[in-house]
């Protein structure tokens, strides 16, 4: 196992710190769209034993004045405001984008403040220089505005961690792959204003897309913007609704297909910061991010789910692969490569 962590250039378990408290836990699964989630991916990433193979480390909470350096003060008070009264009919809730997909629960600030500050802890870990890798998987909620709930997302804890990476690091590459772009959006036009020209990447993908034909746009792209941008830092979102068996029905994907693709990233053996983010289908993304957590272990993992408290959710196989579905991929070979070649056109200007 050793020579393959060294083949791979892959991270050892004394550089990988793992965010985590049961009371931690206990706020992310009281999400009412991934109740439980968070609870299940511990579990099973424990009950496979990977947690003696990384330093576990406990999660402070976010202060206002941490998650103001982006979001903005009206919006952080609002928000605290209909959490400790519950409110869910207050009139100014709309314009901050509390309702449909993020109602105003009671205790949702505490929540969305603990996210932020698990975040926060796992940057400070990689600030100090103690790790390389630092993951915190019930992070990743990359749909919140400066001053607007969406997308089932109340902070912006990936923005969050990313403007912390910035006081000791000048380049922070954030690689996204959720299913959807941080705001549902993202054209291969769309490359950023301003000074921040040139600067976005988007690689819009159409439905039913699989492991082997993602992964070659992935090299592709990450190979580009490594070389253009030259990053001290990667932040990185996992979003898991990308895999097969995902309520959004979309892309087609297994873990093994995201998986070639963060083997990629931690060959740059750079500072690395690892978030969750979508994945509707909770037993699949129980499976990828425990796949992907051995991933930067260096360690395989066993295809029987090992008997823990939701092994009855694993059923009726109870094995870790995610078969994919017989989706059709409807990506053209031709247009993928159009869009690559404008990319590699686009980062010709990055200075």
């Amino acid at each position: 196992m050793e020579a393959e962590v060294e083949s791979l250039g892959l991270t050892t378990a004394t550089n990988t710190t793992y965010i985590y408290a049961p009371d931690y836990i206990e706020k992310c699964d009281s999400l009412s769209k991934i109740s439980r989630r968070a609870s299940m991916v511990h579990s099973l990433i424990a009950s496979y034993g990977l947690l003696k193979y990384m330093r576990v480390v406990k999660p402070r909470i976010a202060s206002m004045e941490e998650m103001a350096m982006f979001h903005t003060d009206a919006y952080l008070e609002h928000l605290q405001k209909i959490s400790e009264d519950g409110d869910d009919d207050d009139p100014e809730s709309v314009e901050y984008g509390l309702g449909y997909d993020c109602p105003a629960t009671e205790g949702v600030f505490d929540y969305a403040a603990a996210v932020a500050g698990a975040t926060l802890t796992a940057a400070q870990c990689l600030m100090d220089k103690k790790y390389q890798v630092a993951i915190n998987w019930p992070g990743g909620w990359h749909h919140a505005k400066k001053d607007e709930a969406s997308g089932f997302c109340y902070l912006n804890d990936a923005v969050l961690g990313i403007l912390k990476l910035r006081k000791k690091f000048d380049r922070v590459l954030y690689i996204d792959m959720d299913l959807h772009h941080g705001d549902g959006t993202g054209d291969v036009t769309d490359i950023g204003m301003g000074k921040g020209r040139y600067y976005t990447v988007n690689v819009p993908l159409q439905d039913g897309i699989q492991d082997n034909r993602y992964y070659h746009i992935c090299e592709s792209v990450l190979k580009e913007v490594y070389v253009s941008f030259n990053p001290e830092a990667v932040v990185c979102q996992l979003g898991a609704d990308t895999m097969a068996g995902d309520p959004m029905c979309s892309f087609n994907m297994t873990p093994v297909g995201v998986g070639k693709c963060l083997r990629y990233i931690l060959n740059w053996e750079l500072p690395t910061l690892i978030l969750g983010g979508g994945g509707y289908n909770h037993a699949n993304t129980a499976r990828c991010w425990t796949y992907l957590t051995a991933i930067i272990l260096g360690k395989t993992l066993s295809s029987e789910i090992p008997d823990h408290e939701y092994f009855t959710e694993y059923g009726p196989d109870y094995v870790l692969e995610i078969t994919q579905s017989c989706r059709t991929d409807q990506n053209d070979p031709q247009r993928i490569e159009q869009l690559l070649n404008t990319i590699r056109g686009n980062l010709k200007n990055v200075i």
